[in-house]
């Protein structure tokens, strides 16, 4: 009886392991790795820009992320609208194009040109290829998530920093 306990619990575990990758198939963008490209596919289809996600598989704050907040249709259809998301693992030896069309990996990308060390980090970049926002650390929930795209694409960083921005928008 025990054995078959723990086999349900097993097979539970690993189910809701492959909804939760299923329900993000539609967040993330696939992407050929020429950011160049995913840039004129933003500004073609209208978005603000783009959503790069820097992760890296040990990490259980990017877990969470993708668990709790990007799985959550609300964001994936606020987010859908508004920008393309795309996941950067930084230990990745994948190659990429970048916005200047240099070739590199996923992981000299990460650290040379964003400096990520630590994961996981959200960098906007604006329809210019320009970054304009940089959040470093999980979201405490889909609300603060979806303040952050808020924040984004109504171009607010241009006036203030995002704690300012949240504390406003919640007295409203």
């Amino acid at each position: 009886m025990r054995r078959w306990r723990h086999f349900i619990a097993c097979l539970l575990l690993c189910l809701s392991g492959t909804l939760a990758a299923a329900s993000l198939e539609g967040f993330f963008q696939e992407t050929l790795g020429d950011l160049r490209e995913d840039l004129a596919q933003a500004r073609e289809e209208g978005k603000e820009g783009i959503l790069l996600f820097f992760e890296m598989d040990e990490c259980p704050f990017c877990h969470r992320m993708k668990e709790t907040v990007f799985s959550k249709p609300e964001v994936q259809a606020w987010y859908g609208e508004h920008f393309l998301v795309i996941p950067v693992d930084i230990e990745g030896d994948v190659p990429i194009t970048d916005f200047q069309g240099h070739e590199t990996t996923m992981k000299d990308f990460a650290f040379r040109r964003f400096r990520v060390r630590a994961t996981p980090v959200m960098v906007f970049i604006d329809l210019e290829g320009r970054p304009v926002a940089r959040y470093t650390g999980p979201t405490r929930d889909a609300e603060e998530f979806l303040l952050l795209g808020r924040y984004v694409a109504e171009k607010k960083y241009r006036e203030m920093p995002f704690a300012r921005y949240k504390r406003l928008a919640r007295r409203h």
